[in-house]
């Protein structure tokens, strides 16, 4: 291709994002630079349902209701952090996207988000939008993994008395950011343990420096560990389990809901339990832009067609 059409091809998308009108629905901190970030390339930029800075947020719409910011919308970003049991968004208003909320949008409209729950799948095929979920987005785990680190190092410093150098911790779990906490931990001279079914991701953990354990032998040996750290998006550390941690110990589930501790039973039994949401909020301006990297890219690539529809 010459330059010559490469600077066209740039020129067109240019122009198809200006015709673009994006709804923020939910969210945080972070919601507040993607907006930032969307406003920078989108002709409208319609927000609801986070924390609204007292200085606005240049060229981007606080909007009035959901319906409104969904109002003509051709996309409409929602938060990472999962959906609730009852259907809401992680939101500073109660938001809970149904078909009536969706036929607002603008028709063949697009939803980008971390995971979709059944009543939102099943409402946007009623309304004929498209779903696309980057909760599992590789990428984007990798580049918001150090914020999430780091909030659940301050969370385990903000409620132990003892120091992570020399603590004993395990990790469950050993995805994208199971494995950079791990890493992280060893680093700062605790001595971690890892337990996770898949032997290549224990195997993984053993060079990282960790002990590897296989889930299924948690429960005999998680009496030992002065913290508990669940990376894990399944029940997994289970009342059982719980009975058997040491009294003193720190539970911390960071999974997205429904959660994968049983942290009602933990709490009952006097134990430490801390369900960890929305870590990227401690960094929202790092983790917002690593996530509208993510969100842009799939709007670069559905953007033709959209606009095409919009026709």
């Amino acid at each position: 291709m010459t330059l010559e059409a490469m600077s066209s091809l740039e020129l067109t998308k240019a122009a198809l994002w200006q015709r673009l009108i994006i709804a923020v629905l939910g969210g945080d901190e972070r919601e507040q630079e993607i907006a930032r970030l969307a406003a920078e390339s989108a002709g409208q930029v319609r927000a609801f349902g986070f924390p609204w800075p007292s200085m606005g947020i240049s060229n981007v719409t606080l909007a009035s209701s959901a319906a409104h910011a969904l109002s003509g919308a051709h996309i409409a970003l929602m938060p990472i952090p999962g959906i609730d049991a009852e259907g809401s968004l992680f939101a500073t208003e109660k938001i809970i996207p149904r078909e009536p909320l969706l036929r607002q949008m603008a028709p063949g409209a697009h939803l980008i988000l971390g995971r979709a729950d059944a009543g939102l799948e099943l409402a946007a095929r009623a309304v004929g939008a498209t779903i696309h979920e980057y909760e599992h987005d590789r990428e984007l785990m990798l580049l918001r993994a150090p914020a999430i680190v780091e909030a659940v190092l301050r969370i385990i410093i903000e409620h132990t008395v003892i120091t992570i150098h020399d603590a004993r911790i395990c990790v469950v779990g050993q995805g994208i950011i199971g494995a950079a906490l791990t890493r992280t931990l060893v680093a700062l001279g605790a001595r971690v343990t890892v337990a996770a079914r898949n032997a290549v991701q224990r195997a993984s953990a053993y060079t990282l420096g960790a002990a590897p354990l296989p889930l299924d032998q948690l429960e005999p040996a998680i009496s030992e560990f002065d913290a508990v750290i669940s990376t894990v998006s399944a029940p997994i550390v289970t009342a059982a389990l719980i009975d058997r941690m040491n009294a003193r110990a720190l539970l911390v589930d960071i999974a997205a809901p429904p959660g994968s501790c049983d942290l009602d039973h933990a709490r009952k039994i006097g134990l430490k339990a801390i369900w960890a949401r929305a870590l990227g909020r401690r960094a929202p301006i790092t983790v917002g832009r690593s996530q509208w990297a993510g969100i842009s890219r799939i709007i670069d690539g559905i953007l033709p067609g959209l606009m095409k529809h919009a026709s």
